[in-house]
């Protein structure tokens, strides 16, 4: 697996059943961005804590509240007139390259936050999908054991 957060990303979305589950899990209300970082702390033997936690969560709420919700309601919003319209099927495109961009900022900065934090033993680690995945977790933990396996390759 890659060593930086945003090659990680890529690498586990494009894994079999693991966008499926993604987009469960964010219909649901979980922040898939930090749902990846959870799997890249996992596979990297960090240890869970709830100070942690908070930090990743309080990093990524204005983000994703400001930045990423409103491009994502914007190219959703304009997913049926986009299949008739040629312009705003291109526009929609751009939309989504914007909001893919703004991900992809915020995946750095919790990679900043959490990069020095130190491998422990693998067996305390994996509890960061159930802790950022919050009320989402128990409904969905299908879709987390998916994206749990595909970060770890198993």
């Amino acid at each position: 697996m890659s060593s930086d957060l945003w090659s990680f990303s890529l690498a586990t979305y494009a894994r079999p059943g693991v966008e499926h589950a993604c987009l469960q899990l964010q219909t649901a209300g979980a922040n898939v961005c930090l749902l990846l970082c959870g799997s890249w702390l996992e596979q990297r033997h960090v240890t869970c804590t709830e100070q942690r936690v908070q930090q990743l969560k309080e990093l990524v709420g204005p983000w994703d509240v400001e930045v990423v919700q409103p491009l994502r309601a914007i190219r959703t919003q304009w997913k049926t007139l986009a299949e008739e319209d040629p312009v705003l099927k291109g526009l929609r495109e751009q939309m989504k390259a914007l909001e893919l961009e703004a991900e992809r900022h915020l995946l750095k900065q919790l990679e900043q936050v959490a990069q020095d934090w130190p491998s422990q033993d693998a067996s305390v680690s994996g509890e960061w999908l159930e802790s950022l995945a919050g009320s989402t977790a128990s409904p969905n933990r299908d879709a987390l054991q998916v994206l749990r396996a595909a970060a770890t390759g198993t």
